[in-house]
């Protein structure tokens, strides 16, 4: 479908408006998608031409960055702008605010005391980058001598810290915080690239760039994981071992599982991106999945046209692989969207099913 995009009353910022993008589920919400920017006319009009399939999308408009997203007129976040697209049709967008341009309260640090920084600049040498890594301890780790599961988890700034999450966090540690000592884990979050995240967390080459997804797992295979069974008492076989992550985050997770079963036994498919690389689905045809992978599928049936089917396609696609039911569930949330409030309360269940209880 040919979808116009086009401003109408745009509040004033405080800097002159140099680009104007969108950023949305359509493209793994970068505020600074290049393919996805507005362009002035000589009306002063910024219009984009997209060609987007049936459905629902949702986006923000911004000036660059998270930091320059639109809200409303008194400065508060607003909703993500939601379009049904059943046919080629003109979206105007009027913009009442920029949050740039009002004073935000100040961001708080809401990290409990079981979250450490592991390193600031952990090095990527497949990727030639440095990465943040965050560890997060159970209560005990320090008394006690037993080894622990480890769970490693993408889009760190967003699990942990409000301060360092760019749209909320998952709060991760406070859910971890209520879970029994005897069912606990070691949960390890990687920071994502800002604008390498989707080419990072894509396997396969798309019009985002060359799909880097498995150099970013053979860090965690070859350089983060050993670095961690090293330092920290870990249960280092791949039943004891899940990748988990939302959106992008799902997508890579999933790919981890299929292609080395060996290491990750357990994958967290949260509102997994399969659309931006169908290629996954002929990944998982071909594969040779190991009997006892173990993959927990969750989404909301608010974010997309296409989520709740194409997450269940790959999971029919497992099952006729041999992983029964109980190791391969789908959730669907009547009513959640694709945000951090959503996978926070996906969270509970997803571990309850991983540690079997």
């Amino acid at each position: 479908m040919k979808i116009s995009f086009f401003t109408g009353k745009i509040a004033a910022p405080k800097s002159p408006v140099e680009h104007l993008f969108l950023a949305g589920d359509f493209n793994g919400w970068n505020p600074v998608d290049k393919a996805s920017e507005l362009v002035k006319n000589n009306k002063g009009t910024y219009t984009l031409n997209k060609d987007l399939p049936a459905g629902i999308i949702h986006f923000k408009v911004t000036r660059g960055d998270w930091n320059t997203v639109e809200c409303d007129a008194a400065g508060k976040a607003i909703e993500n702008r939601t379009v049904v697209i059943k046919g080629d049709t003109a979206v105007q967008l009027d913009i009442a605010g920029w949050q740039d341009s009002f004073a935000q309260p100040e961001k708080k640090h809401t990290a409990t005391a079981r979250v450490h920084v592991i390193s600031e600049n952990f090095e990527m040498p497949q990727l030639g980058r440095q990465r943040r890594v965050w560890i997060y301890l159970p209560a005990g780790y320090e008394s006690d001598k037993k080894k622990y599961p480890v769970i490693y988890m993408h889009d760190g700034q967003n699990l942990f810290d409000e301060y360092t999450s760019s749209y909320g966090e998952w709060g991760i540690d406070e859910l971890m915080d209520k879970v029994p000592v005897k069912q606990a884990s070691i949960i390890v979050g990687i920071d994502h690239g800002g604008e390498y995240r989707i080419p990072e967390y894509d396997p396969y080459n798309s019009k985002y760039g060359e799909g880097r997804g498995d150099d970013y797992v053979q860090f965690l295979i070859n350089d983060l994981k050993p670095y961690i069974d090293a330092h920290y008492r870990t249960q280092s076989d791949a039943a004891h071992t899940t990748i988990a992550g939302s959106s992008m985050g799902g997508l890579i997770s999933m790919y981890a599982t299929l292609k080395y079963p060996e290491v990750f036994g357990n994958a967290g498919v949260f509102s997994p991106a399969f659309w931006i690389a169908p290629q996954i689905y002929d990944q998982a045809q071909q594969a040779t999945i190991g009997k006892k992978s173990r993959f927990y599928f969750v989404c909301g049936d608010a974010e997309s046209e296409s989520m709740v089917a194409d997450m269940q396609k790959m999971a029919d696609i497992v099952k006729a692989k041999g992983i029964n039911t109980v190791n391969a569930p789908v959730t669907v949330i009547k009513g959640a969207s694709h945000n951090e409030k959503q996978w926070n309360g996906d969270w509970p269940g997803f571990y309850k099913w991983l540690m079997g209880v």
